[in-house]
């Protein structure tokens, strides 16, 4: 009978709780009532007149281009995107190095210890055939 009570009185609360954020929401509905309605990026008809005029545009000055210029236009612009990349300084190439070499080889004896287990253990529950 208590637990019943109380589960009433926790329904209560809920409920009170539940009706704070439903005013809550309806006073943020009223005070944006003015202001469109914006849904994530959604686009609407005249941007997306605009966008597939710009991609025609775009389409076309591709076409116009010629193949080696489209070649040339490539290498120029993997040189600039090199230009940008933060190059390592050679104690941190080394470094770098020592981790990778250390974790490989840390790695290789793991798989090769394991190896060398399921080897003999495989020839012990199976028998030698020698």
């Amino acid at each position: 009978m208590a637990e019943n009570k109380r589960r009433s009185e926790d329904a209560g609360d809920d409920d009170r709780l539940n009706d704070d954020v439903v005013d809550d929401v309806a006073a943020d509905d009223a005070t944006d009532a003015d202001e469109p309605v914006s849904r994530g990026g959604t686009a609407t008809r005249a941007r997306a007149k605009a966008e597939s005029a710009d991609e025609r545009k775009t389409r076309k000055d591709t076409e116009r281009v010629g193949l080696f210029a489209r070649i040339a236009r490539f290498f120029r612009e993997v040189v600039a995107e090199l230009r940008k990349v933060i190059w390592p300084t050679r104690k941190e190439l080394l470094t770098y190095t020592a981790v990778v070499v250390t974790f490989v080889a840390v790695m290789l004896t793991i798989v090769a210890g394991l190896d060398y287990a399921f080897a003999k253990g495989v020839l012990w529950v199976f028998g030698n055939p020698s």
